[in-house]
């Protein structure tokens, strides 16, 4: 929808103007660009604060423990409950990595790139963060847990559900989905099997989320069930490994493999990139072709993650 992508696009802009330093209903896209010849390669999103359009809902699924003496019997049942528990938090997401990159190692770049965004400008974002994956879905584009609840409540498909929200909001849910817990046993045991389940090639962004330090709490997409990835903002492997560091030296030539990756510039002018420098206790000794192309001389400072 082209309407949707032009809004979404001036929402970025304006959010990239902003001088105030402080979280707001903020939308950030970065892309990841070939310098030598401006391919796009792929994309990454941040949203500084959730909430603040429109509700952010989820499924809170609980363990329900029921005992009967008669029956000496304890039943153990998972509830969905309905939920706005993240509102006010940030979130990553957006990242799409074109198919030739992705055994290059760029999608670590995309996505740490987020995170040291984030350490650059940390005030714009909240203490909490979360990450959807995306759940589980048939080679029809169908989903089963919409098809299990969702679904009876809309009359429309999953897609067309999606799709609205993207472009609408999703007050249509606070307007028409039931209000009060879900039995997750009075679903279909198909759509039982994919809650808080990726899809299956979402397996290594969850890996990756993991490694940098979020974690999965029993919160999923209220569409199809996939996981919402939680962390504390401040926890987030990079950005407590994030070191402001100067250029002390412009020299010493390329090395054969990065140590890190670096990155530099504030709002517009961010740009984050593996490097091949060199950690001293002066700062960084960065190779010149390097420095070059990311435009930086010696004394700038920039942001260092060792790899």
């Amino acid at each position: 929808n082209r309407e949707a992508l032009k809004a979404r696009l001036e929402w970025n802009e304006q959010s990239y103007a902003r001088e105030e330093d402080e979280p707001d209903n903020e939308l950030y896209i970065l892309l990841l660009e070939e310098a030598a010849t401006g391919r796009i390669g792929g994309s990454a999103m941040l949203f500084s604060r959730l909430g603040v359009r429109w509700p952010f809902y989820s499924y809170k699924v609980a363990r329900l423990s029921q005992f009967s003496a008669e029956l000496n019997r304890t039943a153990r049942l998972d509830v969905l409950h309905l939920v706005n528990d993240f509102n006010g938090a940030s979130e990553v997401g957006g990242l799409f990595l074109h198919p030739d990159l992705r055994s290059s190692g760029f999608g670590g770049l995309l996505a740490r790139s987020r995170y040291m965004f984030i350490a650059m400008h940390r005030r714009r974002f909240a203490s909490r963060i979360l990450a959807e994956l995306r759940g589980r879905v048939r080679d029809d584009g169908s989903a089963p847990f919409w098809d299990g609840l969702g679904g009876k409540f809309f009359g429309m498909s999953f897609q067309e559900a999606d799709r609205f929200n993207s472009q609408h909001g999703n007050q249509f849910i606070a307007d028409l989905m039931p209000k009060y817990p879900i039995y997750t046993a009075l679903l279909s045991p198909e759509a039982q099997d994919t809650i808080g389940q990726p899809h299956d090639s979402g397996v290594p962004a969850m890996r990756m989320l993991e490694k940098e330090g979020f974690s999965f709490t029993g919160y999923v997409d209220i569409f199809d069930a996939g996981p919402t990835m939680v962390a504390d903002t401040d926890r987030l492997r990079t950005v407590e490994a994030a070191q402001t560091l100067p250029i002390s030296e412009i020299g010493g030539g390329g090395a054969e493999s990065h140590t890190g990756f670096a990155a530099a510039g504030e709002r517009t002018e961010f740009r984050a990139w593996r490097t091949a420098s060199r950690l001293t206790e002066q700062g960084l000794v960065m190779p010149p072709e390097e420095a070059a192309l990311m435009r930086v001389k010696q004394g700038d400072k920039v942001i260092y993650v060792a790899s």
